[in-house]
């Protein structure tokens, strides 16, 4: 019989072929890997109604710094990152959980889908590319989920990471996927980007895909985390080149909502039509961007530096100007600027003692904006820089020439190479803080840098994981409740496995889950 269908409708393996004998019609696919990353609504069905962190990846970077040490928020309802920030996300039916798998795993099926077509033994150079990105946005995936559902590489290689899905893997073989220790899930990660290297030029569409830099960075990410010190170094400084950081005027005032600076090597691309920014408040300015004319950011859930942190950033740091506490941030010779932004005729007039004057007035400024505390964050501004722009077409950093720098200056320092980190470390810091002139750093050093430099980016809890660092948010301007302190590798830091992936998987029982643990009193 002739099962092939009529009309319409093609097979998987009919499209295949399509591809296989054009493969510029692959292309629709590889584009689909960096808008999955932006996807409005990936798991609203499965949820049953509309989550408001449900806008891709910047979300699940909101989640991994909520549940961190370096982002304080408002203990409230208006809060979607809430349930980080109680660590009451760890669970086998949560939301999060659920969204962090959905999210990873779905990269990896439609990376899995391209490389079925551009196979290892593809001459043509246009399929070698889209090979390429596809075994880079894998390795991505698996680099995030290891981390996420499981301790740090060195003393955990036995441990049980995550399933790993291939293009070769069979229906029944997925339904029968046990973890795999986190030896073998680095494993795949370095094979895929060490191919990926061998396959990717610069060149690419845009900064939303991958390409060689971007392939070195995220090896170099691996090499740390599996501290391949000589390696990590060496991967950092092939990823940068190209790319120069933000100069201290371009970061003296609040900015990184824009890829279109030499300084980002990737990132979420967003336009004015993209399904994140019509929905109005589901997209990261919404909840993260001070500025915004629409979003939950501006008086209901601020997203603070960590206290103690931000007091411990040198006054000549142009970085402190990244958080208020209280310092007019503006330009005298122009009353009407404000951080860069124009106000118009009827705006208020903003003076040196912080305060606002409209129409006879005055005004605090934390009063004025509905701002409620200090510690505010103003690193990203609104979109084009507009303040209280309604439209959140934002670009959100995957990567910045910035961590790779740092990357650098920690595989030096953790080589005992104090002075060479420091030298590496300057290429960042002349652009942050002239008086900066250490003649040697330690790890704790660029932990530091890496705190103040990355802080909103979704890099602080990985960071705090790898390197086995307590949870210790004591002292600073946490709500009550949320003042853990937690030791480094406790089991409360691990997210569950879907009980969703457990029922359809046969190859993970219960037994075979993290352990949920009690939230500890703050």
């Amino acid at each position: 019989m002739d099962q092939l269908p009529e009309g319409g409708t093609i097979t998987t393996e009919q499209k295949d072929q399509i591809q296989l004998s054009d493969p510029a019609k692959l292309n629709a696919d590889v584009v689909g890997l960096a808008s999955a990353l932006i996807k409005l609504e990936a798991i609203s069905e499965w949820a049953g109604g509309t989550l408001h962190f449900d806008y891709g990846f910047a979300s699940a970077c909101m989640m991994l710094d909520a549940s961190g040490m370096d982002m304080p928020s408002e203990d409230t309802g208006y809060n979607w990152y809430r349930d980080g920030l109680r660590l009451t996300d760890r669970t086998d039916t949560g939301e999060n959980t659920y969204f962090f798998w959905n999210l990873f795993y779905n990269e990896i099926k439609m990376a899995n889908d391209i490389l079925k077509v551009a196979k290892a033994d593809a001459e043509d150079p246009t399929m070698k590319k889209y090979r390429g990105q596809a075994l880079g946005f894998r390795a991505w995936a698996y680099l995030n989920l290891i981390q996420i559902y499981q301790f740090t590489y060195k003393g955990h290689e036995d441990a049980p990471g995550v399933p790993i899905q291939t293009e070769f893997m069979t229906q029944e073989e997925a339904a029968n996927n046990p973890r795999a220790t986190v030896a073998k899930v680095y494993e795949t990660i370095m094979t895929d980007l060490d191919e990926a290297i061998s396959l990717l030029t610069t060149e690419r569409q845009d900064k939303s895909q991958i390409n060689i830099n971007v392939a070195y960075g995220l090896r170099a990410r691996a090499n740390l985390l599996m501290q391949n010190w000589e390696d990590a170094a060496k991967d950092a400084t092939e990823a940068m080149k190209g790319f120069v950081p933000y100069t201290r005027e371009q970061v003296s005032k609040p900015s990184f909502n824009s890829a279109d600076v030499q300084s980002w090597m990737w990132a979420n691309i967003i336009g004015e039509t993209s399904d994140v920014v019509q929905s109005g408040i589901l997209n990261f300015p919404s909840h993260m961007c001070s500025f915004t004319g629409n979003g939950y950011a501006p008086g209901y859930a601020g997203r603070y530096i960590n206290s103690k942190l931000y007091n411990e950033i040198p006054e000549n740091d142009v970085r402190k100007l990244w958080w208020v506490l209280g310092e007019a941030v503006y330009n005298p010779e122009n009353p009407k600027e404000f951080w860069g932004y124009d106000f118009t005729e009827t705006a208020p007039q903003v003076d040196w003692n912080w305060k606002i004057n409209y129409r006879g007035n005055d005004y605090n400024i934390a009063e004025w904006l509905g701002w409620q505390a200090p510690y505010l964050n103003i690193k990203f501004g609104p979109y084009q820089n507009i303040y209280n722009n309604a439209t959140n077409a934002c670009d959100f950093p995957l990567m910045r020439v910035e961590e790779m720098i740092l990357i650098k200056a920690e595989a030096l320092a953790q080589q005992g190479l104090g002075g060479d980190a420091a030298i590496a470390l300057k290429d960042l810091m002349k652009n942050r803080d002239e008086s900066w002139n250490k003649s040697s750093v330690t790890v704790d050093d660029v932990w530091f840098q890496r705190r103040i430099e990355l802080w909103g980016e979704g890099f602080s809890f990985f960071d705090m994981m790898r390197l086995k660092k307590p949870l210790d948010r004591t002292g600073a301007n946490f709500a009550a409740g949320c003042a853990f302190n937690i030791p480094a590798e406790s089991q409360i830091l691990l997210w569950i496995i879907p009980e969703d992936e457990i029922n359809n998987n046969k190859g993970i029982t219960p037994e075979d889950n993290n352990e949920i643990v009690a939230i500890p009193k703050g």
